[in-house]
């Protein structure tokens, strides 16, 4: 029967494409490689003229992504095979790219390193709710309209977290929790997967899960300031003059109460560190002198869902000069 099915779809189509009749090929996941079409039973890549981002947004719909991110020849490699000999001409709010019209090349040559690669952005598809952070909290996926608890078997539950964590940008995962409900369709996941939408799924309810990912804390900021005006802005980066107090402060967002601040110096191994006071901390230098020029860092630590965690800000180059 399924030979049957394929027949009828085959005739059926005012296209030379097959049912499969698009694929992205060398890319990092599923939203992304180069385009390339099947023709007579094999796979053609498609020459840089010929596919726009109108085409292009086709394709990235058609595979449940996001809008396209690049579009470039040569992005994901020259394929092996024959060059598609069309141009596509879509709209942009067709379903699939074998619905598009397309001509005959104006240019019937394509020169090597001009087979598109596309990007689509990711879908913002999956989120983590209830756990004070997008790392963090009851795994759900927008599905048909609505956002859906996902579910899964105790054996699948560490699989499928390392995928959400992966798919989110959130590290690696820290722990899976039992969900709040038993409402969750299933999700079957061997871990090696991009994000969700390549994992298997079944509308059978499985019991949710929450999972907490190795980025919970969003970064925490640094910044100096001087109440003497000894500081001004160089070209590398702040500049402050010898003999003058400074101030470098330590910040983060109110995600969760409590933890701590290390301030970190690359120019000896000194270290400090202070409390969190309502999300920052404020580390005081008297009289400025060589020995405090170098890069300084904030590092944020907190204990919460049972585990340590630390996120560092970005690096603050300070330079020492004259009066």
């Amino acid at each position: 029967s399924l030979t049957v099915s394929s027949k009828k779809l085959i005739e059926c189509s005012t296209n030379s494409f097959s049912p499969e009749s698009v694929r992205l090929v060398d890319g990092a996941g599923l939203c992304s490689g180069r385009v390339e079409v099947k023709s007579n039973q094999s796979w053609a890549s498609v020459c840089e003229a010929d596919f726009d981002r109108q085409d292009a947004e086709v394709v990235c719909g058609e595979f449940g992504c996001g809008a396209p991110a690049a579009l470039q020849g040569g992005l994901y490699g020259e394929g092996e095979g024959q060059t598609w000999d069309k141009e596509f001409q879509c709209k942009g709010n067709e379903s699939l790219l074998l619905d598009c019209d397309t001509s005959d090349r104006e240019n019937n040559t394509c020169l090597p390193g001009n087979a598109v690669g596309l990007t689509c952005s990711e879908p913002d598809d999956v989120r983590l709710v209830g756990g004070g952070s997008r790392c963090a909290g009851g795994v759900e996926w927008y599905d048909q309209g609505e956002w859906r608890t996902v579910g899964a078997d105790d054996w699948d539950q560490r699989d499928v977290a390392v995928v959400v964590c992966r798919q989110l940008g959130c590290g690696s995962t820290v722990s899976v929790l039992p969900g709040n409900t038993t409402r969750g369709f299933g999700v079957y996941c061997d871990g090696s997967e991009s994000s969700l939408r390549e994992c298997s799924r079944s509308y059978h309810l499985r019991p949710g899960l929450t999972v907490i990912c190795s980025d919970l804390l969003v970064q925490p900021d640094i910044f100096l300031t001087d109440p003497m005006g000894g500081v001004f802005r160089g070209h590398q980066g702040p500049e402050m003059f010898r003999g003058y107090n400074f101030t470098i402060t330590c910040s983060t967002l109110p995600q969760y109460p409590g933890g701590s601040f290390l301030l970190t110096f690359t120019g000896s191994n000194r270290t400090q560190t202070q409390p969190a006071v309502n999300h920052s901390a404020a580390f005081l230098f008297p009289a400025a002198d060589d020995s405090h020029q170098g890069n300084y860092s904030c590092v944020y630590d907190n204990y919460v869902f049972s585990h340590n965690f630390s996120s560092e800000s970005e690096l603050l180059s300070l330079t020492i000069t004259g009066n």
